[in-house]
């Protein structure tokens, strides 16, 4: 089910003395920051540098809310947009607003017959999901640093019943290999899933992926496809990378990642996204 807000997105681009600018969507995770949540300051300046110069920078998250906005404010990006829970949230970002954003549409989806097969396979592993007033909701005592607030520990069958943007599955006992094969035992159908580095499953509402909320963004904004370019290392980011006009996997991706993207830019620990921002710089 799709939740929008009373506003709609601002109207369209005028493109006609802006060709050369570019919509950039910059994961965050492997890409904007490494594995531990560090963003080195040739990033930054480089982003910042990009957000400055007037190309359209939209970052584009498997974490919530909560997670994305240190983001924002680290590269300066105070107005225009930003995809979060991995499509299943839109944010307009205007800094005279009282929170400096506002969500304008949010992604549903019933989570109990996907939580309930999963758990089936998989009876060791944690489950959370964001519902649709932006709570997590978790088993366990489940806490992640993506989920943004602090996890409302609940029973699973509590979970159940709730209305779902974002649910996700965690072990440390099993491997990425052991959710894939869970995954194709069931037959996960009316949702949308990718199994991340380690034993961890993000799930969305069924066709929403990073690359669908991107869609609609261009497509409103009466953005040309020819000039949209992506930078993301991880399973989440493939459709996203596949949507754009320039695809960049960062150096640390997986093979099935690197696959569908145009090019390869160097890992996030030799600061690969700053390679790709200030080619853009170059050419602005």
């Amino acid at each position: 089910m799709t939740i929008l807000t009373e506003h709609a997105v601002a109207g369209s681009e005028d493109q006609q003395h802006e060709d050369h600018k570019q919509l950039i969507a910059l994961d965050v995770d492997g890409t904007l920051v490494d594995h531990d949540g560090h963003m080195s300051p040739e990033v930054r300046e480089a982003a910042q540098a990009v957000v400055r110069s007037g190309h359209r920078v939209i970052i584009a998250t498997g974490r919530s809310l909560g997670a994305t906005l240190p983001i924002l404010e680290l590269i300066g990006l105070d107005s225009g947009y930003a995809v979060c829970c991995n499509g299943g949230v839109t944010l307009r970002l205007d800094p005279t607003l009282p929170d400096g954003y506002e969500v304008i549409h949010r992604e549903t989806f019933d989570p109990a017959p996907a939580l309930t097969a999963l758990r089936k396979r998989l009876p060791v592993a944690k489950y959370a999901l964001e519902d649709a007033q932006g709570r997590f909701l978790s088993t366990e005592r489940f806490q992640d640093a993506s989920f943004g607030v602090e996890a409302i520990p609940v029973d699973f069958h509590e979970m159940l019943e709730a209305e779902a943007v974002r649910v996700v599955v965690f072990s440390s006992e099993n491997t990425s290999d052991d959710f894939t094969e869970a995954i194709a035992g069931i037959g996960l159908s009316g949702v949308t899933y990718s199994v991340g580095w380690t034993a961890w499953l993000d799930i969305a509402a069924s066709g929403v992926t990073k690359a669908s909320a991107l869609e609609r963004l261009r497509g409103t904004l009466g953005w040309n496809q020819a000039h949209t370019i992506a930078v993301g290392d991880g399973r989440n980011d493939v459709e996203m990378l596949g949507w754009a006009a320039r695809g960049v996997a960062m150096g640390q991706a997986p093979e099935e990642v690197r696959a569908v993207a145009d090019e390869v830019t160097e890992s996030v620990e030799q600061d690969g996204l700053a390679t790709v921002l200030r080619g853009l710089l170059v050419t602005a």
